[in-house]
């Protein structure tokens, strides 16, 4: 709700998010601070304090990491170099689990479904689905068309779940005021795309193969402000964002 989602194409009532893409996270902060803010026409956006500090002593920040999930990589993986960085800067990181045993079923793609088809209904029931040029079995066309199908006593079950796992991590994030996990190795995204708990995502450089990786940070509800700063004092430190492939280079 930090951000109007008005004139955005509807998925899902519930989960649509908008948020700044940008080069960097200090652009991020100027994006947010002007995109921010309750709108009349999406009942669901609110109004809350950006208090962001354009100097922060990150020393001072309550910043932990997913132990859980940080074990899954090599120990040469570009997510653990991040981490020895900030520690370089003076971070006390405090290693913790990331609580996956709260996440007790797949209710996202429940939620998804059952919303996108409602969404979408004009356009299944006209046959212009049919129209789309992928039809396999996970691609949307087949998603709208299926999850007519979900009973709405599941539907009412998964967000019955979700306000429960809202509640488990709302009381975990509140120990710290940053925690970070590396963008692709737990059920981190999930979780937060049903809580509402605010991420950032950056690079912190690349794999043997040459592909680029990243870490994110996971805020609480409506604490954008810190996990801008603290990507930003990675940034200060750091210089994976300005790296670019050959042909985007200016």
């Amino acid at each position: 709700g930090s951000v109007s989602r008005t004139g955005g194409m509807v998925l899902s009532w519930s989960l649509d998010k908008v948020g700044p893409i940008c080069r960097n996270a200090e652009d991020s902060a100027i994006v947010f601070s002007f995109i921010k803010g309750a709108d009349a026409t999406d009942v669901s956006s609110v109004e809350r304090a950006f208090n962001y500090p354009v100097k922060k002593d990150i020393k001072t920040m309550r910043i932990a990491y997913a132990g859980n999930y940080f074990k899954r990589l090599p120990k040469d993986a570009p997510e653990h170099k991040a981490l020895e960085a900030y520690r370089k800067m003076g971070a006390n990181l405090i290693e913790v689990n990331f609580p996956d045993s709260i996440y007790k079923a797949d209710v996202i793609n429940i939620i998804l479904s059952a919303e996108s088809a409602a969404a979408f209904e004009e356009l299944t029931l006209s046959g212009k689905d049919d129209l789309i040029e992928r039809q396999d079995k996970n691609f949307w066309p087949n998603i709208f068309r299926s999850g007519r199908m979900i009973p709405a006593a599941e539907y009412i079950n998964a967000n019955r779940h979700r306000y429960a796992l809202s509640e488990g991590l709302n009381n975990f994030m509140k120990q710290y005021d940053v925690v970070i996990v590396p963008s692709f190795a737990g059920r981190q995204s999930a979780m937060t795309n049903l809580t509402g708990h605010p991420a950032i995502c950056f690079p912190v450089g690349f794999r043997k193969n040459g592909l680029p990786t990243s870490i994110s940070l996971i805020g609480n509800l409506y604490d954008e402000a810190s996990i801008i700063t603290a990507a930003k004092a990675f940034q200060d430190n750091t210089d994976f964002e300005e790296k670019h492939p050959p042909y985007f280079v200016k």
